[in-house]
């Protein structure tokens, strides 16, 4: 098993015309503290919608504990 407990590979969002999130990617290790840092309207809050799934990506990957989010039959 490896030691990325999350996975994020080219995340991107889409609000209408609006591109909230640009190709984000991110490996967190197991144990890992991580901090997500920047400007109001960055896109913070939006990258951790989709990682837990309250927003679906537009484009790119999540994947937890080896699990990709985004594949048929994961809740």
């Amino acid at each position: 098993m490896s030691d990325d407990m999350i996975i994020i590979n080219g995340l991107h969002k889409y609000f209408d015309r609006v591109q909230a999130v640009r190709g984000v990617d991110l490996r967190i290790r197991r144990g890992e503290v991580v901090v997500i840092v920047g400007p109001s309207g960055s896109g913070k809050s939006t990258v951790l919608r989709c990682v837990n799934h309250l927003e679906m990506p537009t484009r790119g990957a999540v994947t937890i504990d080896g699990i990709d989010l985004e594949a048929k039959g994961t809740d």
